[in-house]
């Protein structure tokens, strides 16, 4: 990846921001978007099928950007903007929707997930591929940073794409997908994946009591201090936080002689030393609402510029213009 390709990435701002997004996301974003020409948007379309709270909804949006500055995200570097506010997306969307067929959007993960553990499912969600795919299209990138659960949205794209050229001639780059290092499945504090909708998450801007709280809460078994232990939560998450250490954990679980208060008090005050910085950053942030303010209008301007050209270019071609 160099900075001659264009990536187009987001993050949906459905609620509070933990590790799990951090370390599964935030962190790679980060990375390529500085190694690229890269669009960076907060995916609040994609929230509204989930978030039905304007205020939570604005107060995500808003934490989410702060997340992304205070992480490390330069908004002078690279393009960051809120969804929304590129009428583009929605207005692809609607020209997109008339080459999809029924079946494509029926095979969706999303969709087939929800129907199979009895979810509610309204037309933002069944169509949310196409939505992604308006995403995708209207930057021209070359590449689309996904991680596998996202894979098949990038293949839609691909579809509708190349289906809409076929049609109406070349209008849209054929997209590539790319899958940065796996940095597999972040365990919450009861085992399963980190999750918001678990109620195990640990929050990326907590402060450090709460922080030690809840890692001594971590669910684990009843082996004593000098017993052998198979690594667990705690290993895995020091690992992600600091990898010396998560390594020399690891050994003295193996070896026996380590207890379960020790390990979490030493996951504990990683995670404090680790996020400390990006929480004061953070705080500061909070406070300059012009600045968050400019960022995001800015951000739009840049997205705008290129997404009306793509997006004037569907049209002339299906005979809108």
């Amino acid at each position: 990846m160099t900075a001659s390709h264009r990536i187009l990435s987001g993050i949906k701002p459905t609620g509070e921001m933990h590790i799990g997004n951090y370390f599964g996301a935030i962190q790679q974003q980060i990375t390529l978007a500085h190694e690229s020409d890269a669009y960076i948007m907060i995916a609040d379309l994609h929230a509204l099928n989930q978030v039905h709270d304007a205020a939570i909804l604005r107060s995500n949006i808003t934490s989410t950007l702060i997340a992304y500055i205070a992480c490390g995200l330069d908004p002078e570097k690279v393009t960051l903007f809120q969804q929304s506010t590129v009428p583009a997306h929605a207005e692809l969307t609607q020209i997109l929707g008339a080459q999809v067929s029924l079946g494509l959007l029926e095979r969706s993960h999303a969709y087939k997930d929800s129907i199979a553990n009895g979810k509610p499912v309204n037309l933002g969600l069944f169509s949310y591929p196409v939505l992604m795919a308006a995403d995708i299209l209207l930057y021209q990138p070359e590449f689309v940073p996904v991680g596998n659960d996202q894979k098949q949205h990038v293949e839609i794209a691909v579809d509708l794409a190349q289906q809409f050229n076929h049609r109406y001639g070349e209008v849209f780059r054929i997209p590539k997908e790319y899958i940065p290092a796996e940095v597999g499945t972040i365990p919450g504090l009861d085992g399963r994946k980190m999750s918001k909708s678990y109620g195990n998450v640990l929050g990326l801007f907590e402060d450090p009591e709460r922080i030690r709280e809840k890692v001594m809460k971590i669910t684990t078994d009843s082996r004593r201090p000098e017993e052998v232990k198979e690594p667990d939560t705690i290993v895995h998450l020091l690992s992600l936080v600091d990898a010396a250490a998560g390594d020399q954990l690891r050994s003295r679980y193996l070896a026996g002689g380590v207890g379960y208060r020790e390990a979490k008090e030493l996951l504990a005050e990683a995670l404090i030393k680790k996020f400390a910085p990006l929480r004061e950053r953070s705080l500061s942030l909070a406070e300059d609402h012009n600045y968050l303010a400019r960022v995001l209008t800015k951000g739009a301007e840049k997205a705008a510029v290129v997404a009306n050209e793509t997006l004037h270019a569907a049209q002339r071609a299906c005979g809108l213009r």
